[in-house]
């Protein structure tokens, strides 16, 4: 419950009220009573109404001013409200409170100071006189005397500005540092937003680029062997049927339709291997290492580069094309390796391993072939 605002801020003007009961005197009158109940009440609602309640507040300050009372603690109520104002609304808002709570507190401080020494000159005229009158004062004791009225008023304008001054320029930081965290935070979506992005178009281009060239493989195969091997028509148009579900499936889970598929990583490897051969392209695997426990986003990055270099194998090396995937498990990164007889590099797996501190090595081999080298840091 103290973790409220609203909790808070009635705690705190009920503390500020009940302080002033500690310090009751008879002869108080109802209307600083009155003006403490309403500094309460500015207090415990300055984060609904800051401006309104900021009024309050100065009205009750100024009649316990002007009442002939001393400075008590509910009299903070003002620098509070205006540090709330300053927090909340905007520089020129909070600035403009300021310029005109100073010279209204100026001009209570020497309406104050001027209440209680006509006050004393009153009581002084109309006391009865037992003795005869003292002498004249000398003119050094006048001039101490106006120098103590003097100094009362300077005083308490220096109080009062430095207070409201104080209040003021704490709540306006506070209102900085605060839209500086705002701005930063957005900035942060923005980054989180476009990496997912970039993500989720890589994961797209990935899935699209796989299942259409085995689709592509397939049905290239099933033309040629449409007048002398129906068996192989019909098998190759087979596979082209589940090769496109399983892109669809890959879509919906990339695209957050299907959340409860895991993503595919590694272990998937040999499936991925025998999804290529079975498109005409066979596909060799060799592991050399203990697979650890890798994180998720090694795990399913290597995968998804073994996938667009098959991919590219099957695009790129011709008939006849073979494929050789090597991945080596060490204590410090992932080595992976793709060869083939032909093809290219590209570019999409360069920017994986790149956003995980890694990089990617493409090009021919003195064989005659291609063949992609991947390095992917564990931490």
């Amino acid at each position: 419950m103290w973790r409220r605002p609203w909790v808070q801020d009635v705690g705190l003007a009920s503390v500020l009220v009940v302080s002033c009961a500690l310090l009751d005197d008879p002869r108080t009158p109802a209307m600083w009573w009155a003006a403490t109940f309403m500094a309460g009440v500015g207090v415990a609602l300055r984060r609904v109404a800051p401006l309104p309640m900021l009024a309050l507040c100065a009205v009750a300050a100024g009649i316990h001013l002007t009442s002939d009372a001393p400075f008590v603690i509910v009299d903070l109520a003002t620098p509070i409200l205006l540090y709330t104002v300053a927090d909340r609304y905007r520089r020129a808002v909070s600035l403009s409170c300021l310029a005109i709570l100073l010279p209204l507190g100026a001009v209570l401080s020497v309406v104050q100071t001027a209440d209680r020494d006509f006050a004393w000159e009153r009581q002084v005229s109309v006391a009865p006189i037992v003795e005869p009158p003292p002498r004249p004062n000398p003119p050094g004791i006048l001039l101490i005397e106006k120098q103590a009225t003097t100094f009362n008023i300077t005083g308490g304008i220096s109080v009062l500005g430095s207070m409201l001054v104080a209040a003021w320029a704490v709540g306006s930081s506070a209102r900085g540092r605060r839209r500086y965290l705002e701005r930063e935070r957005d900035r942060q979506a923005e980054l989180a937003t476009a990496a997912e992005r970039a993500r989720i178009s890589r994961e797209l281009h990935d899935v699209v680029a796989h299942g259409l060239s085995v689709m592509v493989v397939q049905a290239q195969g099933g033309a040629a062997a449409l007048d002398n091997r129906p068996a192989d028509t019909r098998a190759a148009l087979e596979a082209i049927v589940q090769t496109g579900r399983k892109s669809l499936a890959d879509m919906r889970h990339v695209l957050g339709a299907v959340a409860r598929e895991p993503q595919p990583g590694l272990a998937d490897v040999r499936r991925l291997a025998a999804h290529v051969t079975d498109a005409g392209v066979p596909v060799e695997v060799v592991v050399e290492g203990r697979a650890g426990a890798l994180p998720s986003t090694v795990d399913l990055s290597g995968y998804r580069i073994i996938q667009e270099a098959l991919t590219n194998t099957m695009k790129h090396a011709g008939p006849g094309a073979q494929a050789r995937v090597h991945i080596t498990y060490t204590d410090r990164e992932l080595r992976l390796r793709v060869s083939d007889d032909g093809g290219a590099g590209l570019r999409g797996m360069r920017e994986r391993a790149a956003l995980l501190g890694g990089e990617v090595t493409a090009g021919p081999t003195a064989e005659g072939g291609f063949a992609v080298d991947a390095r992917l840091p564990l931490t």
